[in-house]
C-alpha cells in the first residue's frame, strides 16, 4: 500500500491518540498536500521541525497498529462482507424459483450484510 494511503488511513483509526499539533500538521501534509514549508509558514516553525513532527506523528501511528490492529482488522471484515455480499447474490441468481425458500434466506443475508457494510 502506499504509505500516503497508509498513514491517512492509520489517522483515521488513531488521530484521536496524537496530540492537537500532530493531528493538524499531518492532515495538511497528507490531506491537504501541504509541503513542509507551507506548513512551517503556517505554523511559524522551521521546515525541520515540521518534519520531526511528522516522522513522530507516523512512528506512532504504525506503532499502534502493530499493537491493535485495527485498520487490519476493518480491512479484513470489510473484504468478507463484500465476499458474503457477492456469495449471497451469487445463490439468488442460481436459484431456479426466485420464490424459493433459498433465495428468501439468500436475500436476507444479504440484506444484513449490506446493512453491517453501511454501518462500517
Amino acid at each position: 500500500m502506499d504509505k500516503n494511503l497508509e498513514v491517512s488511513t492509520l489517522m483515521d483509526f488513531y488521530a484521536d491518540l496524537l496530540t492537537e499539533n500532530q493531528k493538524k500538521v499531518l492532515a495538511w501534509h497528507y490531506n491537504e498536500d501541504l509541503s513542509l514549508t507551507e506548513i512551517a509558514e503556517n505554523l511559524e516553525i522551521t521546515r525541520q521541525g515540521v518534519r520531526d513532527t511528522i516522522k513522530k506523528a507516523e512512528t506512532q501511528l504504525f506503532e499502534l497498529e502493530e499493537k491493535l490492529h485495527l485498520a487490519l482488522k476493518f480491512a479484513t471484515i470489510e473484504k468478507k462482507l463484500r465476499n458474503i455480499i457477492d456469495d449471497a447474490e451469487k445463490i439468488q441468481n442460481l436459484s431456479n424459483i426466485k420464490d424459493s425458500e433459498v433465495c428468501r434466506f439468500a436475500k436476507a443475508i444479504k440484506d444484513a450484510a449490506i446493512s453491517i457494510y453501511r454501518g462500517l
